[in-house]
């Protein structure tokens, strides 16, 4: 079967994302490629309009919509990073948006989402399926939903990261990046690859949030049930369209502890002076922590997003 998006869907997703989305810096550190043990180029999508690289999938859908499709509104589901987007996205079109988030949603995620006129739903995720109750609105409206991975428009904007990162770079050995439901690292394996046959691409997910790393080895999606501070990537199981892409074009997934994870926050608060989310610390803790393999000499490390509340910060 025929993988859900190709190289130039990523290209024509860049294009047409210009209005919304940033082109966020490239960063370096010495101090942490010397505790690395390797040379790293971090995509800064922290930085990004949203504060996550959510915006580059949303924007891409709803700049794509007909005029008679977007007088409908939009809806989404998401822990808030996603939510954020959509409702941004819908916002400058003049539409509206309705976001499905879960009751434990960071607040800084909720409010933000508010603030960009968005109308929120809250469920129980232990519970209540978010899926079932944005099917509900959209039969009730009528409204075009914005799937937070798994469709081919979102999969095409996301991988524009991975684009803009080795434009800037030149060749890298390896590229990493967060895995929740897949979009992100399809999108960018996708580019990846097309852009550099040799580059080796790796996702990195909570130890106890798994989905992808089992799926990986059972060479079928699995579900789990994650429980981990990196709520972006709480997607229990891969996407029907990205796991596929996962799995033909990404070398491993690589596992952190929660500690990692809080470590990887601290590290480049304090070093690299950027906020970052658990979520998009992943990929940080992956290869601070040398989770890759050692005759890797340089890696392109997209951060997804630096959204997350000031107690959690302090906690960690």
């Amino acid at each position: 079967m025929p993988l859900a998006i190709q190289a130039e869907d990523v290209r024509a997703a860049a294009v047409r994302i210009r209005p919304l989305a940033r082109r966020t810096p490239v960063f370096t550190s010495a101090g942490f490629d010397a505790a690395a043990g390797t040379r790293v180029f971090f995509k800064c999508e922290n930085l990004q309009r949203g504060g996550a690289f959510k915006i580059r999938g949303a924007a891409n859908l709803v700049l794509s919509l007909s005029a008679e499709s977007l007088a409908r509104g939009v809806v989404a589901y998401s822990s808030g990073n996603h939510a954020q987007a959509t409702a941004i996205a819908a916002k400058y079109v003049g539409v509206a948006s309705t976001i499905v988030m879960p009751e434990d949603a960071p607040k800084s995620k909720m409010e933000a989402t508010r603030a960009h006129g968005a109308r929120i739903v809250t469920y129980n995720r232990f519970k209540d399926s978010r899926e079932a109750i944005a099917q509900s609105i959209l039969k009730e409206t009528g409204a075009t939903l914005v799937p937070p991975f798994d469709h081919p428009m979102i999969m095409a904007g996301q991988g524009t990261a991975a684009m803009e990162l080795l434009d800037e770079t030149g060749p890298l050995d390896a590229l990493i990046t967060p895995v929740g439901g897949g979009g992100l690292l399809s999108g960018c394996a996708t580019i990846a690859k097309a852009q550099q046959p040799a580059i080796r691409v790796f996702g990195a997910e909570p130890e106890s949030a798994n989905d992808t790393f089992l799926s990986m080895r059972a060479g079928e999606r699995v579900s789990v049930h994650p429980d981990t501070i990196a709520d972006g990537l709480r997607a229990p199981k891969p996407g029907e369209l990205t796991f596929p892409v996962v799995r033909q074009l990404v070398e491993r997934i690589v596992l952190v502890s929660e500690d990692e994870i809080r470590a990887a926050v601290k590290f480049v608060l304090l070093r690299l002076k950027i906020l970052v989310e658990p979520s998009g610390a992943v990929p940080i803790a992956a290869v601070l922590f040398h989770k890759l393999p050692p005759e890797i000499q340089s890696v392109g490390v997209v951060i997804s997003g630096g959204n997350v509340d000031f107690a959690d910060l302090a906690k960690m």
